[in-house]
Order: structure tokens, then C-alpha cells, then sequence
């Protein structure tokens, strides 16, 4: 009860003081603010003037903040903000346009606004007062005289700035105050750089009226403008997150596809849209890094890098190769667009208005390039891949919009909103529905690669069925030799081929062996190729040298086409005449037999084999070893080498032993082994 009753006389008490002000006001500028546990607007009773402020010979202190400087001749102005007024960059509410719309359009530079305060409030209350939420760009507050505080940078040379935030601060009492309340004169020393002109219209001071208060109540107030100023902007850290989740991803397709560079250009793009993303978090929400830093990175350097980079994703997600010339011609078109926006905002130096005209007829002229570039690669999309292209297209066209934003707001054309009082621009709303379009396409196309990687499993299943068939058992059974072979490929198709052909005329027999140049299915189909060949040639003449002339008459002018080979006869009575065109030589009984080098096939058109002739007895072995066994590999990157390959010949192992012991050692290249054995062959009795 008590505490209840103390309130009712604080208010009457307030009443009164204010009732008292009215009458013993001792300037017709000065403002009456009675104050309890609230905050009071400063809407009216500013007085402002262009130009900065001489200095105290004495004390170096502006004379414009002293409270008995006279402003009697400075314009008036009125903060009062329309209903429902919102900022159109933040979307904070109390918005007022600035000085450039007050009669100084094009100014830039320092500026005072002065008031004249009465404050009438409870002899214990702590004062406080709130700047304003959003300004152009930095000021120095002062109240009768003395520095409070500033935001921006004025430590030297032209003041740093940041991004508008809210700021706060406490007032103390000055000496004399009575009952009639304390007076604070409260100047406001105003920096707008010349950059600022070009970023939007109405700009210029205050984009808002501070406040005053109980030194809580403002506290209070200020929370719920940062709380604005966050939720306008909680679009970047999202786009952050997200744009640099699906670049990171994006980058990691192309390590499965490294031939596709679209993934390469997608990633780059949404990794820079998320740093420029991230610039732009640590600009508006702290004073980290000072706003001239976003405002080049954003609007010169990754602006410019961006609309190149549209224009380079689309061109290669269409796999356009024509015209060629579009690549390099984007290098100076960058270059020029950053040039040209450069000198138009003013960044580096101040330029006459003609000047600024010509850069920034000329950054239009180049943005209409890169649009045209953009809509007729889109164009050209549709003509040859349709649906996606149609697809593409709104997205394109609104990402080319965006591109024009300040235009389109002198225009009167509205190029952001706030849902929620988060802020939407044309320009985020081009980029998400880019992104939306890109994870659609890129999901379709996953679809249809795993469609195809389906497909192409099922061929490479089908072709080493085919090559599994045409490679001949691993024991065969031809009346007077003991046969083996073993083939071990590389990968699920190989690229060693082999064939053992009976000749029934004088039971001879035809043991061909071969190494094509690569791997995987291409190699497969090769190797289908040359067996083919060897059946069909053997049937006409079985003699090793011109069975290999033949095959290398079929690998000539087919590119890259290349093989060794090695050709051997074996009659029934153990002569061997043995071709080889760049083949491992074989081993018999265990040494290595010493034969001249020759070219591979499908090199040069005559081609010369290297030819010898063989005796085998009974019992006789002869061993054909691929290149894959002595090249086998061990994880420390140690070859198996010749020397152990000579020692498994000669311990005369299985053919498939051999093959094992290279391919547990590491096996790098096709494996295979062949083994052909003379036996006797039992005369048949007599009768």
C-alpha cells in the first residue's frame, strides 16, 4: 500500500514540476520532458545546420556543442515519423528521411543537430539517452559540452563507420540543477560519407529520433531495437550456414565427376555468396569491422565476381561450348564493372557529378551485358534441353532484376520487404530461388546418373560375361600338351587376352597371348575385338607372324589403340616357332627365353616381328607370364620385380599360384599366366 501510495505523489509531483516548467522556461527553444519510469521521443525542437563546428581557441572543443552557443539561425527540424514508417534497408520501425530530402540533396560530409532539454524527473532517477537505431554514418554525441560518446571511428583523418546500430547513453546531472528540472543541451556531431549518396535515397543524419529516459526504460528500449536490427538481418547467417553446407557439397561432386566442371562452379559461387554472406553478419550485428569493408566486398568486388559466376554456371550446367569467346570475355567485363562502380560510389575519391554519370552509365551498360549473356545462354538452354531450360528461366530473370535494385527503387519500384520484419530483398529472393532451382536440377540430375551408373554396371557385367566366354578354360585338354591358364583382370573387365587354338591338320598348336594398352571397358572391347581376329585369321593361315601382321592391321587408325602380343606354334614333335610384337618373352624350364624387342601392335603399319625358332622335348614347360606379375606392387610401393617372377618360374608352381602369389603381393595390372607342357602321347596298339 504503501509502495502504491508513493507512485500516486511521484506522479502528482511530476504534474506539477511540469505545470511549474511551462511558466519559467528560459528559452523559446527549450523542450519541457517530464520523466518517471519511462522513455520519452525527441521528435521536436531540433535545430540543425550543415558544415562542422569551429574550435575553442582555449580548450579546442567544438563551439557548436557548448550549451550557450546561439542556433536561433539554424533550420528547424521535425523527427516525427510518419505512422507505420518503416527504414527500407532494415525495416526498423520510426524511420525519417534524412538530410536529402531536406532541401541538401547531394550533400556529404558533417552536419549538427542541437536540442534544448528541460528534464523534469524524481531527484534518484538515472537518465539515459538512446541514439538513434539507424544513422548516416557515424556522430560524436555531446550534452552541455562534454563528449558522451560517438559511434564510428573519429580517431583520424575521415571517421571510420559501421552499420546503424542502436546505442545507448547514461546521462549525468548537471551542476545546478534545481527543482524545476535539470537543462541538457544535446548536440549531435553527423558524419555521412560520399559513398553513402548512391546506396539509397533519403539518406543523410538521422533515420531515426533518439530517445530519452529512465536509464532501465532505455535499456529496455534499446534490447527491443537490437532485437529488430537482428531479426531483420537473421536471413544472412542462414545463408551462411546453407549456401556454404551445399558449396562444401557441391565441391565434393566433383571428385566423382571430375570431367563435370559445373560442380566446380557451383561451389565456388555459393561459397562466395556465403562469405559475402558472413561479411555482411559481422558488419551489422557488431562493430568488428568497419561498414566500408562489406560495402566494397559486397557491393564492387563480390557483386561483380557473382554475375560472372552466374553467367559461368549455367553455361557449363547446359555443357555450352559455343561461343567460346563468352569465358574470356567476362575477365574485362568483370574488371571494368568493378572500375566503373568503384568511381560511381565514390569509394576511393570524390568525383564531380559528370564523372559519376559516365562510371555510372558505364556500370549499367556492362550489367546489361552480362544480363544478355545470362538470358542467352538460358535461351539456348531451352532450345536444346527444354524442360530444364524453362525451368531456369524465372529464376534468371529475377537474379537479372536484383542486379538493378537501386535503379528500380528511383523508380518508385519497391525491391525489398519485410515478412515477419525479416528483411527480403530482390536480391536475396533472386538467390534462393536460384538455390532452389539448383538443388531441383541437381537432385534430377543425380536421378539420371545413378540411372545411368545403373546401366553402365550392367554393361560392364554384360562385357566380362563376354570376355569370360571368349577366354578359354583354365585347364584344357589338347592330346599331347598339358595346358593351365589363369587371368585375374584388374578391374571387372581386363585388358590381357589369350587363346589356345588346335590346329587339326597336323595337330599343331596355336598359343596366343596379349597385353592391350589401358583398362576397364574400353580396354574389354578391344580385347574382344583382337580375339575375334585371331579366330578368324588362324582359320586362313596359323603361322605366328602373320597372324600378328594381321592384328596389327586391325588396330591401325584406331587412335590409341595399342597391344603386345606374342604368337607361338607348337608342333607334335616339339618344334615352336614363336612371333612377338612387344610381349613379355616366354620362360622355358624355367629360364628366360632371349628373344629381340619389336614395337606393339598398331604403331607403324609394316610391322617387323621379332622371330626365333624353339625345340621342346617331352616333359618340357613352357610359361607365358602378362606384365601385371612382375609389376605387382606392395603397399610400401615395392615392385615385385623380374627376380621373384624368375624364381616362382623356376620352382614350377601352378599357373594359378603364380597369379596368386602377384596379385596377394599387390596387384596393380591385369594378371596372366599360361602354362603349356609337351607329354607324350601313347601310340596306339597294334593289333
Amino acid at each position: 500500500m504503501a509502495r502504491k501510495l508513493r507512485w500516486v505523489l511521484a506522479g502528482l509531483a511530476l504534474l506539477a514540476s511540469a505545470a511549474l516548467s511551462a511558466q519559467t522556461a528560459s528559452s523559446p527553444h527549450e523542450v519541457a520532458i517530464p520523466l518517471g519510469h519511462s522513455v520519452a521521443p525527441l521528435y521536436h525542437g531540433w535545430k540543425f545546420s550543415i558544415g562542422d563546428s569551429p574550435l575553442d581557441p582555449k580548450t579546442g572543443a567544438p563551439l557548436w556543442a557548448q550549451p550557450g552557443f546561439d542556433d536561433s539561425s539554424w533550420e528547424n527540424v521535425d523527427l516525427t515519423p510518419k505512422e507505420g514508417s518503416e527504414n527500407p534497408i532494415t525495416g526498423t520501425t520510426g524511420y525519417v528521411p534524412g538530410w536529402t530530402t531536406r532541401g541538401h540533396a547531394g550533400y556529404w560530409g558533417y552536419a549538427w543537430y542541437r536540442i534544448r532539454l528541460r528534464i523534469q524527473s524524481a531527484p534518484d532517477t538515472k537518465l539515459a539517452l538512446a541514439g538513434p537505431a539507424t544513422v548516416d554514418d557515424a556522430y560524436q554525441l555531446f550534452d552541455n559540452g562534454a563528449l558522451l560518446g560517438s559511434f564510428g571511428d573519429f580517431g583520424h583523418g575521415r571517421p571510420g563507420i559501421y552499420y546503424g546500430q542502436p546505442m545507448m547513453f547514461p546521462l549525468s546531472p548537471p551542476p545546478g540543477a534545481s527543482a524545476i528540472g535539470s537543462v541538457h543541451v544535446i548536440a549531435f556531431r553527423m558524419w555521412m560519407q560520399p559513398q553513402t549518396l548512391f546506396q539509397a535515397s533519403g539518406v543523410g543524419g538521422f533515420e531515426a529520433a533518439p530517445s530519452i529516459g529512465e536509464s532501465s526504460a532505455v535499456a529496455a528500449q534499446y534490447q527491443v531495437q537490437f532485437d529488430e536490427l537482428i531479426r531483420a538481418y537473421l536471413w544472412q547467417p542462414l545463408t551462411v550456414v546453407v549456401f556454404g553446407l551445399l558449396g562444401l557439397i557441391a565441391l565434393s561432386l566433383t571428385l566423382a565427376d571430375r570431367s563435370d566442371h559445373v560442380y566446380l562452379w557451383i561451389g565456388a559461387l555459393l561459397l562466395l555468396i556465403s562469405v559475402d554472406a558472413a561479411s555482411g553478419v559481422l558488419c551489422v550485428w557488431t562493430v568488428w569491422v568497419h561498414a566500408n569493408y562489406d560495402h566494397f566486398s559486397h557491393d564492387i568486388l563480390l557483386f561483380s565476381l557473382q554475375y560472372a559466376g552466374w553467367v559461368m554456371v549455367w553455361r557449363s550446367w547446359f555443357r555450352q561450348r559455343r561461343p567460346a569467346w563468352i569465358p574470356w570475355a567476362l575477365i574485362p567485363l568483370v574488371l571494368i564493372l568493378m572500375a566503373s562502380r568503384t568511381i560511381e560510389e565514390n569509394f576511393l575519391f570524390v568525383v564531380s557529378q559528370p564523372v559519376h554519370n559516365i562510371a555510372h552509365a558505364v556500370s549499367l551498360l556492362v550489367r546489361f551485358t552480362l544480363s544478355a549473356f545470362l538470358f542467352f545462354i538460358v535461351v539456348k538452354g531451352i532450345r536444346e534441353q527444354g524442360l530444364e531450360g524453362w525451368f531456369v528461366l524465372p529464376a534468371v530473370l529475377l537474379a537479372a532484376a536484383a542486379e538493378f535494385t537501386l535503379e528500380l527503387q528511383n523508380m518508385g519500384l519497391q525491391a525489398s520487404w519485410f515478412p515477419f520484419h525479416v528483411q527480403i530483398t530482390l536480391a536475396v529472393a533472386s538467390q534462393l530461388l536460384l538455390v532452389v532451382v539448383l538443388a531441383v536440377l541437381l537432385v534430377r540430375r543425380l536421378v539420371l546418373s545413378l540411372r545411368s551408373q545403373r546401366q553402365m554396371a550392367l554393361d560392364v557385367k554384360q562385357a566380362q560375361e563376354v570376355q569370360q566366354v571368349i577366354l578359354p578354360e583354365a585347364t584344357t585338354a589338347i592330346p599331347g600338351f598339358a595346358i593351365e591358364s589363369e587371368y585375374r583382370p584388374a578391374r571387372e573387365v581386363g585388358g590381357d587376352f589369350f587363346q589356345i587354338i588346335p590346329w587339326p591338320a597336323d595337330d599343331s598348336l596355336l598359343v596366343v597371348a596379349g597385353d592391350v594398352a589401358g583398362k576397364g571397358l574400353q580396354a574389354g572391347m578391344l580385347v574382344a575385338l583382337l580375339v575375334g581376329a585371331i579366330r578368324s585369321t588362324a582359320e586362313l593361315n596359323s603361322e605366328p607372324e602373320f597372324l600378328l601382321q594381321a592384328l596389327n592391321r586391325r588396330l591401325l587408325g584406331r587412335g590409341d589403340a595399342r597391344a603386345t602380343c606374342l604368337a607361338l606354334r607348337i608342333t607334335r614333335d616339339g618344334n615352336v616357332a614363336v612371333a612377338n610384337a612387344g610381349h613379355m618373352p616366354p620362360y622355358l624350364n624355367g629360364s628366360l627365353v632371349e628373344i629381340e624387342g619389336s614395337l606393339p601392335l598398331g604403331v607403324v603399319e609394316d610391322l617387323e616381328c621379332s622371330t626365333m625358332q624353339l625345340r621342346m622335348a617331352e616333359n618340357d614347360r613352357l610359361l607365358l607370364v602378362s606384365d601385371g606379375v612382375a609389376e605387382a606392387m606392395n603397399a610400401e610401393g615395392e615392385l615385385f620385380g623380374f627376380d621373384r617372377v624368375l624364381d616362382l618360374v623356376r620352382s614350377q608352381p601352378a599357373a594359378a599360384s603364380i597369379a596368386e602369389t602377384a596379385q596377394a603381393f599387390g596387384q596393380r595390372d591385369d594378371i596372366s599366366v599360361i602354362s603349356v607342357t609337351r607329354i607324350p602321347v601313347a601310340e596306339p596298339a597294334m593289333a
